[in-house]
């Protein structure tokens, strides 16, 4: 068959896939939520213009592979250690754009101490934290934000709250610094959301080019796989189970001054 080129004038073209996104086919599996949260990383810092000027944090996790996929600068952090590297990087390099793209289980368990220091220095960083209440890269366990009574590999009775603990909620925690000029919760579940989830990650990215402090957006991700879902399920046990423990909404905004629990 022979190949052809289409031509799309800039007028008519309703969609193109994002720039800055590489050809690599993504190892995620169907239905999980970071494929659609890397395309909104990689449009902003287009539209930001900061392609030659980001730096890119990768964990240890199902995203550990981020380098193959948004064509930026990268560098691979040991786990749990990426606000530390970003600290390091950003400080060397004030004048670059530094964000890491964290899990939960990178964050908010190995990871928390680096995290909440970090924030209570008010780093001029900015963290993309994907909490989909599981360790998903390594099969399945709880994680720390596992919901109550949840089933995971090491919870196959569900999560027991007096023996494991209550799950953490990152964005209400670090609300609490004064470092934090930036907690809000989004979630990429509908087209809103989605637009949303963007919004917010181009004020957290803007919020450290003018010097305001540390930023963190915290988006609730679905799991199918460790989940045992299909991707249309998942989305809906996201709507039903996380979304009710992980409330959407602006926790700080240290330039409104203001604490919200639902999105405007």
């Amino acid at each position: 068959m022979a190949e052809f080129e289409v031509n799309i004038s800039p007028e008519n073209r309703v969609y193109a896939k994002p720039r800055l996104i590489t050809d690599n086919t993504m190892h995620y599996c169907p239905g999980c939520s970071h494929g659609v949260i890397h395309k909104l990383v990689a449009e902003v810092i287009d539209e930001m213009g900061l392609e030659h000027d980001a730096i890119g944090i990768s964990p240890v996790g199902c995203s550990v592979l981020a380098y193959n996929y948004i064509d930026i600068d990268w560098i691979e952090a040991a786990h749990g250690r990426a606000a530390a590297v970003a600290t390091a990087a950003k400080r060397l390099n004030p004048s670059k754009l530094v964000f890491t793209y964290q899990g939960d289980g990178d964050l908010a368990a190995i990871g928390t101490g680096e995290t909440i220091h970090a924030c209570n220095r008010g780093d001029r960083i900015t963290i993309i934290y994907v909490n989909n209440a599981i360790y998903g890269m390594t099969g399945g366990q709880m994680a720390p934000t596992s919901l109550p009574n949840q089933v995971t590999q090491t919870t196959p009775y569900g999560r027991d709250v007096n023996v494991a603990g209550y799950p953490v909620r990152v964005c209400e925690m670090l609300s609490t610094l004064d470092g934090v000029a930036l907690a809000q919760r989004v979630t990429v579940d509908c087209v809103k959301n989605v637009n949303i989830a963007k919004k917010a990650i181009k004020k957290a990215f803007q919020n450290q080019i003018e010097g305001k402090g540390f930023s963190i957006v915290e988006v609730v991700s679905t799991c199918p796989t460790n989940w045992g879902l299909s991707p249309i399920e998942a989305l809906q046990w996201l709507r039903d189970n996380m979304l009710p423990y992980y409330p959407l909404g602006v926790y700080k905004d240290s330039v409104k001054g203001a604490r919200l629990h639902e999105h405007e």
